[in-house]
């Protein structure tokens, strides 16, 4: 199922504390203690060797080498955000996201800024659902069984999603 699926939630791993947990009583068992510290996560690999692999990928994440992520705060900050309080945005409007679990189009007031694309359920939203980093990506105009103008999102890599979206015309798409 995987992709099919929307993230449950989003966590920035810089400066977390993760570390094994022998305390579940199970093997393979790791866990990751946010900075914020507000909760505790906790993960299980199918091996001993697919936890070390996690380890070690997840602690690049916790230390990154020297790389300047205030596009990130940036973006954090933004996703706390209603809407209409996003300073010059590129683009904003009502997009339709197609939700490929069910085969439908969900509505979503969107937001383009900084090359990152924010999804909230309506303009008066007080924060985004969640949001698409464009970096990579080509974008597309496609047809999708009724509808006629849509905008493909394709990631740089097979291990990102693809996106479908539409507006209500193609001169809206563009």
């Amino acid at each position: 199922d995987e992709g099919k699926c929307r993230p449950l939630e989003v966590t920035k791993l810089e400066g977390s504390e993760i570390g094994v947990d022998t305390t579940l009583g199970k093997p393979f068992v790791f866990r990751c203690v946010p900075q914020s510290g507000n909760r505790i996560f906790y993960f299980c690999a199918t091996s001993n060797q697919e936890m070390k692999r996690w380890l070690e990928a997840m602690d690049k994440a916790i230390h990154p080498l020297n790389q300047n992520h205030m596009w990130v705060d940036v973006t954090m900050h933004n996703i706390s955000l209603p809407p209409l309080a996003i300073k010059n945005p590129e683009c904003l409007g009502l997009l339709h996201q197609l939700d490929r679990n069910k085969d439908v189009w969900v509505q979503h007031y969107c937001i383009l800024k900084d090359g990152c694309l924010y999804f909230y359920a309506s303009i008066r939203s007080n924060s985004a659902l969640g949001g698409i980093y464009l970096q990579g990506y080509t974008v597309y105009e496609q047809t999708h069984n009724s509808r006629h103008c849509i905008i493909e999102l394709r990631p740089p890599s097979e291990e990102f999603k693809t996106f479908y979206l539409s507006a209500g015309s193609a001169s809206e798409n563009k």
